[in-house]
């Protein structure tokens, strides 16, 4: 496995041992150590942070959604613009997944075979790397499958063989979402229906429960709060949340990127196998934590707008620990998180031919002539967001994508033309059509390729959305 780096982040903090004993030990409000810190490091500290924040916030408020840790959830219709807890979630496919706990024993996920065009199943811990164990693109979900998740610290399990079980996969932590992306083919009623009932059979059991023994139950409350936002999250209780995190990943001391966080957070008090004890500490650097993290949301929100960097982030994004860079799980911690690799899907920006940003004050076309179309072997969509908070636009058609799972209409030459309007125009099938509110509102596009032709994807380029004159 090869090392990454940390792409030019500045070298450790050279944070005084006084912030420490300032803020534990009852030093008042602790102005001068904390004063001390300079901008730099508390922009380091934010960047090293931000995946496991992001990470936290996300699988967090899954857990209070689902009602406790180790319970599924599936999707029995497409997500919708109520969905508020996680940015450009996806709307092409359903979700079913549960946050595992592995903390006191390894569970087991019974799936079943999909009639589906693309599974996969992601699997990811707070340190947000991303590995996909099961996809169609393997060849999986073809059978039913049992899946076991251990972590090196799971009590009761040694990596031994169980029977029934046929896949077996270590975690980097013991908190672990485990989500199944389907496409339930929406354009397909009665396939639609059959995929459905597929997704309801997913089933988990802890290994306690296989053996006979009482499953061990947790809900979540005793993890520390989720902010409304990651930003909020910074400024409140980043350093409670970072120490039940260190508690529960694997952190290679050897791994350039495991060594960079540890080394940050250590002089702050924050170590694996502590207690959080920092409070006063937070308190303190919460204000200049949560500019930071704001300022970071800022400029990779932009960056990810850029194709140059879109295409050197690519590669590397959503990549198993040691096969990707921590510039990429910043990038898609800020912009979106949780996601699969290239082998699974890319996930290309769409912007304006004009460079201009894209706003709902305007209209604009989106054109492919048929030889321009994603290189797709599964299927491909076009998702709009609000550019802010990357949710969908609220609309009375729950209309927020375009594509093979939702519909689309091709012209006679097999090209297309995708419409983000405020109104239907004339002759453009509704299918092709994305509405949008007549306000001051700043629009993102998401393009989703799903088993994309790699080859093809490096000599492919994305479309551009024309504004139309009079939107």
């Amino acid at each position: 496995m090869r090392s990454h780096s940390t792409h030019g982040l500045p070298a450790a903090l050279p944070i005084a041992l006084a912030v420490v004993l300032t803020a534990a030990c009852g030093g008042g409000d602790a102005p001068g150590p904390v004063s001390d810190l300079t901008d730099g490091e508390v922009d380091r500290l934010v960047r090293l942070a931000f995946p496991y924040v992001a990470l936290y916030n996300v699988n967090n408020k899954s857990i209070a959604t689902a009602g406790g840790l180790n319970t599924i959830i599936a999707d029995t219709r497409l997500k919708d613009h109520t969905l508020q807890d996680i940015a450009r979630p996806n709307n092409d496919t359903y979700y079913i997944g549960a946050v595992l706990d592995l903390r006191e024993t390894a569970v087991v996920l019974d799936l079943p075979a999909f009639d589906s065009d693309y599974a996969s199943l992601m699997v990811t811990a707070y340190d947000h790397y991303v590995n996909v164990p099961l996809s169609t693109r393997q060849g999986d979900f073809r059978d039913p499958t049992r899946i076991l998740f251990y972590t090196e610290r799971t009590p009761g399990y040694d990596g031994e063989a169980v029977e029934g079980v046929d896949e077996y996969f270590e975690a980097t932590g013991d908190i672990v979402s485990a989500v199944l992306r389907v496409m339930p083919h929406a354009a397909e009623p009665e396939r639609m229906a059959r995929i459905t009932e597929q997704a309801n059979q997913v089933r988990l059991e802890t290994l306690a429960e296989l053996r006979g023994e009482p499953a061990p139950t947790a809900d979540g409350s005793e993890m520390p709060p989720v902010g409304a936002t990651d930003v909020d999250l910074f400024r409140d209780n980043l350093l409670e949340v970072m120490q039940f995190v260190f508690n529960h990943v694997t952190l290679d001391p050897s791994n350039p990127d495991d060594q960079a966080v540890l080394e940050a957070f250590a002089p702050l008090g924050i170590a694996p196998g502590d207690t959080y004890n920092e409070a006063e500490l937070q308190t303190a650097l919460g204000p200049r934590l949560a500019t930071a993290a704001q300022a970071v949301e800022q400029e990779w929100m932009a960056a990810m707008a850029d194709p140059e960097v879109f295409e050197r982030i690519r590669p590397v994004a959503f990549q198993p620990k040691g096969e990707t860079t921590a510039e990429a799980v910043l990038a898609y911690s800020v912009f979106g998180p949780i996601g699969l690799p290239q082998q699974e899907a890319v996930y290309p920006s769409i912007g304006t031919a004009d460079g201009q940003p894209l706003n709902a004050l305007n209209d604009y076309v989106i054109r492919m002539d048929a030889d321009e179309l994603p290189p797709a072997r599964a299927f491909w969509s076009l998702t709009l967001y609000d550019l802010e908070n990357g949710f969908f636009i609220p609309n009375d058609r729950l209309k927020y994508s375009v594509g093979a799972n939702s519909g689309m209409q091709l012209d006679d030459d097999g090209g297309i033309e995708i419409w983000i309007a405020h109104e239907q125009p004339p002759a453009v099938p509704e299918e092709n059509w994305l509405p949008i509110p007549r306000e001051d509102l700043d629009l993102s596009l998401t393009m989703r390729v799903y088993v994309p032709d790699l080859d093809a994807f490096d000599e492919w380029t994305a479309p551009v959305a024309d504004q139309v004159d009079g939107g």
